[in-house]
């Protein structure tokens, strides 16, 4: 969530596991294979990059590229930057010559609200506004913001009243406003691993809030990373094996309006409530952008209704963390 830099999701015991230890710029060796390493933050999320390369300079060189990549798409994509293109839609509620970037995003997006009924929808940041500004003030109700308030921000969430053409982008409705924390990240850990392909690389560990593999881990055995336990985050719930993947896990952990953590960042759209169906949820596909779309997706949704989602993404598995403690997979 694009807030001020949340708990990692992915830990750096995994990292290690793998040969790695996550330190800026820091020039390791994996069992004789040097692996460069870089840390820090992108869309307000911890963020690393593992590139496996025999010249370190020209290490540096792909990791240069690649923040240049991530700094470009932010211009696009932040919400808190005054002229990101997202920002300028938001504020006036179209937006001309859009760049091709967002305009795809937003099809994507858009495709993965109709794949999953609704359950993902890029819309809510509305939702968003209401319950950050609620709990923002002095002595707010701990309960929650009043129901008319929550109807009248949710009666703005509709993927269907965004308009997404090529040459221009618009609001159905006044009010209504766009965030793309629950895809950006893995878009953008996408277009940094597609890039460093184009370089010639063939190892690669992208996390830019969410993972992705590019081939296995430069000794011949996959990547591997730690998943954060969502009760205490620091600590490591499961570990997970990549190569040629993608990874991506959404919690209501990772950002809570109010201390007893009731009330998070993931909404249902259908209700404009705060989703409480799982602790954390991990998707593991072919892709950084659907995996992170569908983790935002099945966070909001009850089990009965996630074999029905997954149907429509083959190759796609999840991992379910009940609010009790107990682990669900499917497929199983």
């Amino acid at each position: 969530m694009q807030t001020t830099p949340t708990r990692r999701r992915f830990l750096a015991i995994g990292a290690v596991a793998a040969g790695l230890s996550l330190l800026p710029h820091r020039l390791l060796r994996a069992e004789s294979v040097p692996v460069r390493v870089w840390r820090g933050v992108a869309l307000g999320a911890d963020a690393s990059l593992s590139i496996a390369h025999p010249d370190p300079l020209e290490a540096d060189r792909l990791i240069a590229l690649s923040l240049e990549e991530v700094a470009r798409l932010e211009r696009v994509f932040s919400l808190y930057s005054a002229d990101s293109a997202l920002r300028r839609l938001n504020r006036d509620g179209v937006l001309d010559t859009p760049p091709a970037d967002l305009v795809r995003l937003l099809s994507e997006a858009a495709a993965v609200a109709h794949h999953t009924g609704g359950a993902f929808d890029p819309t809510v940041q509305p939702l968003w506004q209401l319950y950050a500004g609620h709990f923002a003030r002095p002595g707010a109700d701990p309960a929650g913001p009043p129901e008319g308030a929550v109807r009248a921000a949710r009666a703005l969430v509709d993927v269907h009243a965004l308009r997404v053409e090529p040459d221009r982008i618009a609001f159905a409705a006044a009010g209504m406003a766009v965030t793309l924390n629950g895809i950006a990240q893995g878009y953008i850990t996408d277009r940094v691993t597609e890039r460093l392909k184009a370089e010639g690389m063939e190892h690669v560990l992208v996390d830019m809030g969410e993972l992705r593999a590019l081939g296995h881990h430069p000794s011949g055995r996959p990547w591997t990373v730690g998943l954060a336990d969502p009760v205490t985050p620091d600590h490591s719930a499961a570990t997970v094996e990549l190569t040629d993947g993608a990874l991506a896990t959404s919690g209501g952990y990772g950002t809570r309006f109010d201390a007893a953590g009731r009330f998070t960042h993931l909404f249902d759209p259908a209700s404009g409530t705060c989703a409480a169906h799982w602790l954390a949820v991990t998707v593991q596909g072919p892709d950084a952008t659907t995996a992170d779309a569908l983790s935002t997706a099945l966070s909001v949704v009850p089990a009965d209704r996630v074999p029905a989602i997954l149907a429509a993404y083959p190759g796609v598995t999840a991992r379910f963390t009940h609010p009790d403690g107990r682990i669900l997979r499917l497929p199983a």
